[in-house]
């Protein structure tokens, strides 16, 4: 998905917001936060400008005053040139150029200063509301995003944008401030020659505007495939072991290149752009120096003009030609920071679609009554998921779901913390309708173990008091002990302190479900969503986590979204979806007898289940019937 696909996905929700100004304006405001600092910078900006201004203009009266070059009448009525200046008057000139120099010197390595500091701090800004926002953003956001754009935002185009506050803005502000100090002394030293040298600023300015406006989108066009590329990299080492397990190395090899060598062509197509506009304005400036020249030799045969000013003329123009050739670089900054900018914007203005409103307060103790009235629910207001879903799960029942895929079971549950919000109807627990309270109360009272298990890179202690980080060893060590995984956390070299690899790849599937159960169980809520948690165990090891669940289970609503036939029978309700409806509600027993849509799923999925506990357990007594 690129930036354009998910702009419109956030348009279609009403996602997006924030002020329309011009991209750049946002990004020099973000700098303005630093007000001081900028104003420091301003100061500093000036200061140079005026030494570097000061400097030909000395050497130009040193000339001048110093050497005092005249013409007089010699032997034989010959004119000759002679210098009346004194040595006195050439040290003093010098002196002047020196201090000038060591001072110049201290104020560009200022501005240089404050610009590293201004845009560090706006990217350090930039880093962490992006990382902020994110975990703000509800599951629709993420639903349509790819993790490979927003790592690519959160660190190429910041950096990007930290270039253009540091080299585009305030460089900006120094090269603006000595074109007019250069040229306004050089109009008022002899304005023909001031207003020659002038004359040039606007082809550049036109070359300037040009460059811009082709650069903006082939970079908007460079960050997206940068973003791009990102995702095939992190899809590719995330999922290296089904890479070697079906021989795909060569394909997935084949597929990042294509994105390194689209990226290849675009990148050196702004190579081309800047191989062009570079010389360009050297050119201009090498033609400004040879017309001044002239045209200044031609006011001193007049008498309008000294030497010394037409050497001072002649290091203005030598002292804009770094300025000017960087005129350049500050307008691929501009154009740079469009697009990046742009695409940070595009993710700080979105929406979450799921808003805490500013009444909300924190969710009222409880048993954890929990009530679906008239529930229904669909995906970006078009593709229904639920409709008039009625469900009462008094405080300790555990209800059942199951149902075909795309029933809707996974959507009830994530309906409940407010993961989504219900199109229409409401929910409720012990009273209160989940949109009036605070999310981190209303999630604080919900127990979660997911399908897709994640541990984080951390000990085995710090992923089990992930939900309580002010958990004591004794606590985390009873909610392993109640998950049936203490024994083999003990077993392991370090005890709880084992380090825990990436995603959990260390350890096996049931041993991370059960560190996760425990996880939960450490919050203890009020509600507990176990969602298949027990669906990548054996036999064993599922009765193992079974039967430590029940006693948890205990006081408890819960809900289950249940693959196994033991958590069926248990299951105070079973909720049969289908097409977003309960198709059948009711006890194992009453469905069977009703021989409707629940019988044939228990034909298909559960009736294997029963026939294999039954064989094991044949097995444990020894034959015996």
């Amino acid at each position: 998905m690129t930036a354009s696909d998910i702009t419109l996905v956030h348009r279609e929700r009403g996602a997006l917001s924030g002020p329309r100004w011009p991209v750049q304006i946002r990004l020099i405001g973000r700098a303005l936060r630093y007000w001081r600092a900028f104003i420091a910078a301003i100061l500093v900006v000036a200061a140079a400008t005026v030494l570097n201004v000061a400097a030909p203009w000395l050497t130009g009266l040193a000339i001048d005053a110093g050497l005092d070059i005249a013409t007089v009448e010699g032997a034989g009525g010959i004119e000759q040139t002679v210098a009346r200046g004194t040595i006195g008057t050439l040290l003093f000139a010098v002196g002047l150029l020196v201090v000038v120099g060591l001072v110049r010197g201290i104020s560009m390595y200022a501005q240089t200063f404050l610009g590293e500091h201004i845009s560090q701090r706006v990217a350090y800004d930039f880093r962490n509301d992006l990382y902020d926002h994110l975990q703000r953003l509800s599951y629709a956001y993420h639903d349509s995003s790819q993790i490979g754009q927003i790592m690519s935002r959160a660190t190429q185009d910041v950096e990007g944008v930290r270039m253009f506050v540091s080299m585009g803005v305030i460089r900006l502000l120094f090269v603006f401030a000595l074109l007019g100090g250069v040229y306004g002394l050089m109009i008022s030293t002899n304005t023909k020659v001031g207003l020659i040298a002038l004359g040039f600023v606007p082809f550049i300015a036109i070359q300037g505007t040009w460059t811009s406006a082709r650069l903006r989108p082939i970079w908007l066009k460079v960050q997206d495939l940068q973003g791009d590329m990102s995702n095939v990299l992190q899809e590719n080492l995330t999922g290296q072991r089904v890479v070697k397990a079906f021989s795909r190395t060569e394909f997935e090899q084949q597929k990042f290149d294509e994105k390194v060598n689209e990226l290849f062509k675009w990148s050196y197509s702004t190579s081309k752009f800047q191989a062009f506009n570079e010389p360009f304005l050297q050119s201009l400036w090498l033609l400004s120096l040879a017309v001044v020249f002239w045209a200044g030799a031609a006011e001193i045969q007049a008498g309008r003009m000294t030497v010394g000013d037409l050497a001072a003329f002649q290091l203005y123009l030598t002292l804009l030609q770094v300025p000017v050739r960087s005129i350049g670089w500050i307008i691929m900054m501009f154009a740079r920071a469009h697009s990046t900018g742009a695409r940070i914007f595009e993710i700080l203005d979105a929406e979450s679609a799921v808003q805490e409103r500013d009444d909300a307060r924190p969710i009222r103790d409880g048993r954890g009554d929990v009530r679906f009235e008239g529930v229904s629910f669909e995906y970006g207001g078009a593709d229904r998921v639920l409709h008039n879903l009625e469900v009462h799960a008094q405080p300790g029942e555990t209800i059942a779901l199951l149902g075909p895929t795309g029933s809707g079971k996974s959507t009830v549950v994530n309906l409940l913390p407010r993961f989504y919000d219900v199109t229409s109807g409401r929910i409720t627990i012990d009273g209160d309708d989940v949109r009036d309270v605070t999310l981190e109360s209303l999630r604080d009272a919900i127990g979660i173990v997911q399908q897709d298990l994640f541990l984080f890179i951390g000990t085995v202690r710090e992923n089990i008091a992930y939900g309580v980080p002010e958990a004591t060893d004794e606590q985390i060590e009873a909610a392993a002990r109640a998950a049936k995984i203490h024994d083999f956390i003990m077993e392991m070299p370090e005890g709880y302190d084992t380090w825990v690899g990436e995603r959990g790849t260390t350890l096996s599937g049931g041993q991370r479900q059960r560190i996760s159960i425990a996880r939960t169980l450490l919050r203890d809520p009020r509600v507990l969503i176990l969602d298949d948690s027990t669906a990548s165990v054996d036999m064993r090891t599922e009765y193992e986590i079974h039967e430590a669940l029940q006693a948890l289970m205990e006081g408890r609503t819960t809900f289950v979204i249940a693959q196994r036939l033991r958590t069926v029978k248990a299951a105070d309700q079973i909720l049969v979806l289908r097409d977003g409806e309960i198709a059948e509600r009711g006890r194992h027993e009453e469905l069977l007898a009703a021989d409707g849509f629940y019988r044939q799923i228990y034909d298909l999925e559960l009736r294997d289940q029963e026939e294999a506990s039954a064989s094991l357990l044949l097995a444990e007594n020894g034959g015996r019937g």
